[in-house]
C-alpha cells in the first residue's frame, strides 16, 4: 500500500497557525531542503539529431538531474556559430571537432577539448552504386562537390594522400540535385543524412568514410574554456560524466533495456524536421560504422581520448599545410575527465 506523504513550508505553517488552524503533519519529521541544481549550457553544432541524441537522453532520462545540474541543451544550426557563441561567454561549452580545438591553440584562444564522443568523424564521400567508387584510389579523375569548409579540413589531405587535384572540385550546395542528375559525380555527405535523403529517392549509394583515410579528426567534442574548466571542474566533470552516461543508454536503445522515446521526443520538438526513420538511420548508422564504440573508446570508454592520437592527426595535417609544425598541440586538450571506462564495448 502507498502512503502519501505531506510536508507542509514553514511560512504555510505560520499563516496556518495565526489563523487558528490545527497544524497536521501526516510524516512528522525533518523536512529535506530542495536540492541546488548547478546551472550549465552546451551549445551544438547543427539542429537536433540522431548524432547528438546521447546528450538528449541525459536530458530526458533524468541523468544531469541526477548529478545534480540544470543543462540548457542549446542547438545549433545555419545562422549559429558555436565556437563564437563559447568565445563571446554566451555558453559555457560547445560542440566541436578536434581541429577546432588545435586551430585554439593556433590564434592562442584560450579553449581546448575536454571529452570525445565521436571516435570517427562521420563525413562521408558517396557515389552512385555501381559507377567504381571502390576505395580512395578511384577518386582520381572524378569531379567532386565539396562546402567551403571542406576544402580546407580534410580535403587538403586525401589530395596529398592519393593524388588528388584542385580542378576536380566543385561547389556542393547542399542541394542534392545536381548529384541526382549526374550519376558520376561524388560529393561529400554527412553519414546519417544525405545516404538517408538519397534512399529516400531510390538510391543506395556507396559511401567512403573520410576517417577511413586515416583522417583521425576527433568529432562531437566538448569544447570549453580555460578559465571555465579551472573555475568549474567539478561541476564539468559531472556534466561529462552524465553525457557519456547518457550516450551509453541512447546507443544501447531498447535492445539494451534503455527507453529513448522521450530523447527522441526532444530531439522532435527543438528540430520538427526530424522524422523517426531518420533518427532510427542515425542511430543505426553510429553503431554499424563504430562512429563512438571503437578505438580507444573500446577499453578507455565512450569520450576517450589520447595523447597518442592527438599527436598523430596534429603530424596529418601539418603534413597538408592546415596547421604550423611548431604548434604546442598539447595545449589543445584536458584527458582528466574521460578515459573512466564509461560504457566500454
Amino acid at each position: 500500500m502507498t502512503v502519501q506523504r505531506f510536508t507542509v513550508s514553514r511560512r504555510a505553517a505560520l499563516g496556518l497557525l495565526g489563523a487558528g488552524a490545527p497544524l497536521l503533519l501526516a510524516a512528522p519529521g525533518p523536512v529535506r531542503a530542495q536540492r541546488r541544481l548547478d546551472r550549465v549550457s552546451f551549445v551544438t553544432n547543427w539542429r537536433a539529431q540522431a548524432e547528438h541524441g546521447g546528450y538528449y537522453q541525459a536530458q530526458a532520462a533524468g541523468l544531469y538531474r541526477e548529478a545534480g545540474l540544470e543543462v540548457e541543451l542549446r542547438p545549433g544550426g545555419p545562422q549559429v556559430n558555436p565556437a563564437q557563441l563559447l568565445l563571446g561567454g554566451r555558453v559555457d561549452m560547445a560542440m566541436g571537432n578536434g581541429l577546432v580545438a588545435l586551430h585554439f591553440v593556433k590564434e592562442n584562444i584560450p579553449f581546448l577539448c575536454i571529452a570525445a564522443i565521436f571516435q570517427k568523424d562521420m563525413s562521408v564521400l558517396i557515389a552512385h552504386p555501381g559507377t567504381g567508387l571502390t576505395g580512395f584510389e578511384a577518386l582520381r579523375g572524378r569531379t567532386i562537390l565539396l562546402g567551403a569548409e571542406t576544402r580546407v579540413t580534410w580535403w587538403p589531405f586525401l589530395a596529398k594522400k592519393y593524388g588528388l587535384r584542385e580542378e576536380q572540385i566543385r561547389p556542393y550546395t547542399f542541394n542534392l540535385q545536381p548529384f541526382l542528375a549526374d550519376r558520376m559525380l561524388v560529393q561529400q555527405g554527412y553519414l546519417g543524412s544525405e545516404p538517408f535523403s538519397l534512399r529516400q529517392a531510390g538510391i543506395v549509394p556507396d559511401t567512403l568514410l573520410v576517417h577511413d583515410a586515416g583522417f583521425e579528426n576527433y568529432g562531437t567534442t566538448i569544447n570549453i574554456g580555460v578559465k571555465t574548466l579551472a573555475e568549474k571542474r567539478e561541476v564539468i566533470q559531472r556534466f561529462v560524466d552524465a553525457s557519456l552516461a547518457g550516450w551509453d543508454q541512447y546507443l544501447k536503445g531498447p535492445a539494451g533495456g534503455f527507453d529513448t522515446a522521450p530523447a527522441n521526443a526532444l530531439i522532435k520538438a527543438a528540430n520538427p524536421e526530424m522524422s523517426d526513420e531518420l533518427i532510427a538511420f542515425g542511430t543505426r548508422m553510429m553503431n554499424e560504422a563504430g562512429i563512438v564504440r571503437s578505438g580507444d573508446a573500446t577499453t578507455l570508454g565512450i569520450g576517450a581520448m589520447t595523447e597518442a592520437r592527438w599527436q598523430r592527426f596534429h603530424a596529418a595535417v601539418v603534413e597538408v599545410g592546415v596547421l604550423p609544425r611548431e604548434l604546442d598541440w598539447r595545449k589543445a586538450f584536458d584527458l582528466s575527465l574521460v578515459n573512466k571506462g564509461v560504457g566500454r564495448a
